[in-house]
């Protein structure tokens, strides 16, 4: 039988040394994960002990990290309808895989690194 976890359970569960959270129904021990993190411990931090299912889809994680996840499992979900669900403000991790967040990972350097190059030859 498979252990089902309440948000109740989740909010026991939200630092560095012992870190869970929900995803689509499914509820995840991360702490041994947090370190290796592409996007730092930090982001998984903020949204660890509650319903994560809307910061994991606004990020654009990649088929492997939706892999990788399921280690992790550790059983299911029951939503009290009143939880909270964590939205992300941090932007696309390193996981991303072509989501909103995927092209602005490459264009900021680039047009970034166009503004310096023009300044130099400008100004030198």
């Amino acid at each position: 039988m498979v252990q089902e976890y309440s948000s109740a359970d989740l909010e026991l569960h939200k630092t560095k040394e012992d870190c869970w959270m929900a995803i689509h129904g499914k509820v995840y021990d991360v702490t041994k994960f947090l370190i290796e993190h592409p996007g730092g411990e930090e982001v998984m931090l903020e949204v660890a002990g509650m319903d994560a299912t809307d910061a994991f889809e606004d990020i654009g994680h990649s088929k492997a990290a939706r892999e990788q996840l399921k280690k992790y499992e550790i059983g299911d979900y029951k939503s009290d309808g009143d939880a909270p669900k964590k939205k992300s403000k941090l932007g696309a991790s390193a996981d991303s895989d072509g989501g909103s967040g995927g092209i602005t990972k490459i264009l900021v350097p680039v047009l970034v690194m166009a503004v310096i190059a023009f300044l130099v030859q400008k100004f030198m």
